[in-house]
């Protein structure tokens, strides 16, 4: 007899494969120069953390790399004498913010489960 089974997911996945892969690809989109094509990973990265994830975790920090790429974006928009592109816009204290806000969207998507003690 054969049976066919499908593999285990990923004990420690505590984010959808499209959070984790966004939130790698903000950081690269902002540093290299491309920081309004980010915003697409950015949208990708908070809707999947809120539809389709329990952990709050997650979900704060996706909401974290929301806030800090709105900003600069906002500042970018309301401005009539701003440059040409986000990228050449955008001060640098908000790329750092934006990457650390990533790699903390990183780290809280990686995170092993909780573990349950035993009973005594």
């Amino acid at each position: 007899m054969t049976t066919t089974s499908q593999p285990p997911a990923r004990a420690g996945r505590r984010a959808p494969r499209a959070v984790t892969l966004a939130a790698w690809a903000v950081p690269v989109m902002v540093l290299g120069q491309f920081a309004l094509l980010a915003g697409v990973p950015v949208a990708i990265a908070l809707a999947g953390a809120l539809r389709r994830t329990r952990d709050r975790a997650v979900r704060r920090a996706a909401a974290l790399v929301a806030v800090a790429y709105a900003i600069p974006l906002a500042v970018w928009l309301a401005r009539p004498d701003g440059a040409p592109s986000l990228s050449k816009d955008i001060h640098p204290a908000f790329v750092g913010l934006i990457v650390t806000a990533s790699a903390v969207l990183v780290v809280a998507a990686h995170r092993p489960g909780p573990r349950h003690l035993p009973a005594r």
